[in-house]
């Protein structure tokens, strides 16, 4: 008994109240939304969410007992090569999800089972575990050419084959860590107006390569009205959901505009809590997100005295930002529907562990950065990393 209460004590060490308090609500809303909506959505989506929540507590507490600092140096150059040769292979063989009418060959079918998964999202652990490291080991340098070519190539393996996929989604999620990852990291301001202008230069060219649909998502995305019958119905449906559910929702069991609204279960998920719980839901959702998002940043900067577990927290921080912005941007019509899914909420396998794993690596550094900051004496700015390793 001693022992397992031990344990249990050396667990909760581990994990940071506020984070996992954040986390698990959005999980359980998530799970509590499926439930009212189960006649719609079907019993194995509301199956898959619950056994999704205990599989990524699981491998939370998993990845929050093993030393993050250990992981990434003995297995970042396997890390990479693995994601590099898991999105070629979904490039090659890939395909689209079930009823989508894009050609991106996003997902991809395991063998024997026949279970599908989005390699892209399982690659976001390990990019922002290998380019955090190697941003590290350069930063100080960071602003030389010779310094920011490989860090870009780094950056350019990984969204490459993504971009060649077709699932501009993902890759815009990828654009975000990286350009706030360099941003904390020190680059100068200047690279970031050049890239600017680089690219408001190459707009018209790249406007031209995109795929029609791609086309009409983006101009259609801005004001759905101008089609409200083709390719703005869905973002059209997704504010009538939010709109008629009022301040406090028509009710967890009531149907709704969201039994008719497609993805309403994954990419327009914020729209069906909205509906059921109304404002006040969704407004607690977005609450429970800010918070997240603070707190993360609030571990970076205490990570970042001593290693790159404070970049790993930049980058799991940004990719929540950019996610939750364009997802929910989608939701009131406001942004181009290009498939994100609303972290800890939207049902999906892949995104949902992904993310999991994500917040293990959180867990890790915010237990690793306590120690570097209580080895700081009272007076004294130093810090000994021998203490903090031990």
């Amino acid at each position: 008994m001693e022992k397992a209460w031990n344990l249990c004590k050396s667990v909760i060490r581990n994990l940071d109240p506020v984070l996992f308090t954040c986390a698990t609500l959005l999980s359980l809303i998530s799970i509590v939304t499926v439930f009212g909506a189960v006649d719609n959505f079907g019993m194995s989506k509301l199956k898959m969410q619950v056994f999704i929540f205990f599989l990524g507590l699981a491998v939370t507490l998993l990845i929050a007992f093993v030393d993050y600092r250990t992981l990434v140096d003995k297995l970042w150059l396997p890390m990479l090569i693995g994601s590099v040769l898991l999105l070629l292979l979904t490039l090659l063989f890939g395909e689209s999800g079930a009823n989508m009418e894009t050609s991106n060959r996003s997902w991809l079918r395991i063998p024997i089972i026949g279970m599908m998964i989005q390699p892209s999202e399982f690659v976001k652990f390990t990019f922002i575990c290998t380019f955090s490291k190697h941003l590290f080991s350069v930063q100080e340098r960071i602003n030389h050419p010779l310094t920011l070519l490989p860090l870009l190539g780094h950056a350019l393996l990984i969204v490459g084959p993504i971009l060649l996929s077709g699932d501009l989604g993902v890759a815009l999620i990828y654009m975000g860590i990286l350009a706030l990852m360099l941003f904390c990291a020190g680059l100068h301001p200047g690279y970031f107006g050049a890239a600017v202008l680089l690219l408001l230069l190459l707009a018209p060219f790249l406007w031209e390569h995109l795929a029609e649909y791609q086309q009409q998502r983006i101009i259609i995305g801005f004001k759905p009205e101008l089609d409200p019958l083709g390719k703005g119905m869905q973002p059209l449906l997704s504010r009538q959901a939010i709109a008629a559910g009022g301040f406090f929702g028509v009710g967890l069991m009531t149907g709704g505009y969201y039994e008719i609204l497609p993805a309403s279960h994954t990419d327009f998920i914020f729209a069906t809590v909205c509906e059921k719980f109304g404002y006040l839901g969704g407004s607690i959702v977005l609450i429970l997100f800010m918070v997240m998002v603070v707190r993360i940043f609030m571990i970076a900067r205490m990570a970042a005295r001593s290693d790159f577990g404070g970049l790993i927290c930049v980058g799991i921080g940004a990719m929540l930002v950019v996610q939750i912005l364009l997802n929910v941007g989608m939701c009131f019509g406001m942004l181009p529907v290009i498939g994100i899914t609303l972290p800890f909420l939207s049902c999906g396998g892949s995104s949902m562990l992904a993310i999991y794993m994500m917040f293990g690596l959180l867990h890790n550094v915010y237990s690793h950065s306590r120690s570097v900051r209580a080895a700081v004496t009272p007076g004294n700015f130093d810090i000994d990393i021998s203490s903090a390793d031990s």
